[in-house]
């Protein structure tokens, strides 16, 4: 069986990157869709070059045209958006309707997997105030894909690397504490390498389990407390660090959609047991690059 045509929305992003990665090694045709907003962003425009040069085409789009997005989504049998959805970078998720339409109207698209990639959205009615706008607007996105009839994954990656391991899920750097951490909570979570994200998503794409269903990633040995975080890192480093207990209503402890406190329903599936050939990366491993 042939592999399908893949088309990556947002190709040069912090996502991004690592799908297209994915994919050209997996075997897929990889399109990156090259928007002509880029204008002269030359770091952007090398790194298409370069995904260029190892089998990547290019493919020109805008979204302010439609058309040129209907031409683009011909070309491929799956599209996978990436589009950034976090608050304090860019905030595109909406942009996505105008893709969603232009899927409809292509009428070829075998799977769209919309940007999502974090904690399930369909799971965060009481999520705090700074997180509400993402969610609310991916849940518009599915909303919209459902009613158009288009064949779909959802990517619940739920707690990036970058942002929750490497500074011990502190809400003040992207790097580890020197002395002190915070503790938020006795609550389990699920911290993830980004490029295993990617190797996991583009899994996915043409495997019938999950049509129109949502791929928890949940590797047996990532699901942690912040306790037991916090304790790997020391380990490596062979420091302890003081450690502030806070109430398990502030920040991780109230991110419920990225912690263990629900069952994967028929409507899911997890990815370290369908996909049980990738070695994913532990948590202590990822610590070891902020050494």
């Amino acid at each position: 069986m042939s592999k399908s045509k893949i088309l990556v929305v947002g190709g040069t992003g912090y996502v991004g990157k690592r799908i297209v990665k994915a994919s050209l090694a997996q075997g897929h045709p990889t399109y990156i869709l090259m928007r002509r907003e880029l204008g002269f962003d030359i770091e952007k425009i090398q790194m298409l070059l370069a995904f260029k040069e190892q089998g990547a085409r290019l493919v020109e789009g805008s979204f302010s045209d439609h058309q040129s997005l209907v031409d683009a989504v011909k070309q491929v049998d799956v599209v996978i958006c990436t589009m950034a959805g976090v608050q304090f970078r860019s905030h595109n998720i909406l942009l996505q309707l105008k893709l969603v339409d232009a899927i409809k109207e292509a009428g070829n698209i075998k799977r769209f997997l919309p940007s999502e990639f974090g904690i399930d959205p369909s799971r965060m009615e009481h999520a705090l105030e700074i997180g509400k706008e993402t969610f609310g607007d991916k849940m518009i996105i599915r909303k919209a894909i459902e009613d158009a009839g288009i064949p779909h994954t959802y990517i619940s990656a739920n707690c990036f690397g970058g942002y929750f391991v490497g500074n011990l899920s502190q809400v003040d750097s992207l790097m580890p504490p020197r002395d002190r951490v915070y503790i938020y909570g006795k609550f389990k979570a699920v911290f993830m390498d980004e490029d295993d994200v990617a190797t996991y998503t583009i899994k996915s794409v043409d495997d019938p389990r999950m049509l129109n269903k949502t791929l928890y990633l949940r590797p047996p040995e990532n699901i942690l407390t912040h306790n037991e975080l916090v304790e790997k890192w020391e380990k490596l480093t062979n420091k302890t660090l003081e450690k502030v207990h806070m109430s398990a209503q502030d920040f991780l402890a109230s991110m419920k959609g990225c912690l263990m406190n629900f069952e994967i329903g028929e409507g899911g599936g997890e990815a370290s047991k369908l996909y049980p050939e990738v070695r994913y990366t532990r948590v202590h491993e990822y610590l070891k690059r902020y050494l």
